[in-house]
């Protein structure tokens, strides 16, 4: 949340403005300005409390209603608050007035003292507060712009990362290789690889233009990818699901598992005896992605700009961190669900 830089205003600004209010409700109210060096003290001393209380009306409603799209909301909020606060304190003071004597005996109870000394306080802190509204909504588009300039940098630098493995020689001689192997042995699972690993280049095509997907249409997608792996790995790769049903219409960014098997796949062994096993499962809004960890003894360079992109996006999803765990066992990555 942007602070409130109002230091100066209340240093110097408020007890200026309550000086000219005050004059203001005089001359309005035809009394004779007093010669009584309690009237300026008091009055400065009211205008002190009333912005003190104001600002806070201008700090929570910023707290609960943060956004741009919730501008109408935050300003209708602290409207409220600052007719309640302002009046509240504007008429206990005008009350002291008259208990210690700053206005003549008959005047007291008139309306006008109660209702001038209440408005000039209510239409100051309004004004006051639509020039730092203006200013937190001007801040608040800036980061929205900037950040939207971030997103489609990631969503960039996500396709290109997606037509890379798109292009891989390797991976598509991999899958050729299956393919070529199979045809000759078993037409059936040949015809099966074949659907699968279009399902994979048109799901990866169709994913760049989107920013974020159902779980549902990616565990498909990942489905027929992983299929390629399986039928790559044979028994030395597993996968495990254990995703609860009334996730599948929550939302992530696409192609994000993908990345993580492709990562789980890259740095650990993959062998019939020493098989490796990718668990997907859902706790408390998170779908998390788990494989037992079993390192290449050669390690495999790794700039891990994969899991940098995703926790980017998250970021400028405004959501929460993606969760990175691993110890000797195991390797843990939690990804938020967005709620649809």
């Amino acid at each position: 949340m942007q602070k409130l830089n109002d230091k100066w205003m209340r240093i110097i600004g408020v007890p200026l403005l309550s000086l000219t209010g005050q004059w203001m409700m005089y001359g309005y109210t035809n009394i004779p300005y007093p010669n009584d060096w309690r009237i300026p003290f008091f009055f400065i001393l009211g205008s002190v409390l009333v912005w003190e209380a104001n600002r806070w009306g201008i700090i929570l409603s910023r707290r609960r209603y943060p956004e741009l799209n919730q501008t109408l909301k935050r300003v209708l909020y602290q409207l409220a608050w600052f007719v309640c606060w302002a009046s509240a304190i504007r008429i206990t003071q005008t009350l002291f007035y008259e208990f210690i004597g700053l206005w003549p005996a008959e005047d007291y109870f008139r309306f006008k003292p109660y209702f001038f000394n209440t408005l000039v306080s209510v239409v100051g802190t309004v004004q006051i507060a639509a020039y730092y509204e203006g200013v937190y909504l001007y801040e608040r588009w800036r980061v929205s712009y900037t950040e939207a300039l971030e997103l489609k940098k990631v969503n960039l630098q996500s396709q290109l990362d997606s037509l890379k493995t798109q292009i891989n020689p390797h991976f598509l001689f991999n899958n050729l290789n299956s393919l070529s192997s199979l045809i000759t042995t078993d037409a059936e699972q040949a015809e099966r690889f074949l659907d699968e690993l279009s399902s994979v280049y048109r799901y990866l095509l169709q994913q760049n233009s989107r920013d974020l997907c159902p779980l549902d249409e990616e565990m498909q997608f990942i489905n027929a990818y992983f299929h390629l792996i399986k039928t790559r790995y044979g028994d030395g790769i597993f996968l495990v699901n254990e995703i609860e049903s009334h996730y599948l219409a929550y939302r992530i960014p696409p192609l994000t598992l993908q990345i993580l098997f492709e990562n789980a796949i890259k740095h650990n062994i993959i062998l019939t005896d020493r098989p490796l096993t990718i668990k997907l499962y859902t706790q408390e809004g998170h779908l998390y992605v788990e494989n037992n960890l079993q390192q290449k003894k050669i390690a495999v360079p790794s700039n891990q700009i994969g899991l940098q992109n995703i926790m980017m996006k998250y970021k400028l999803l405004d959501q929460s961190s993606i969760i990175v765990y691993h110890d000797e066992q195991r390797f843990l990555v939690g990804i938020p669900l967005l709620n649809p």
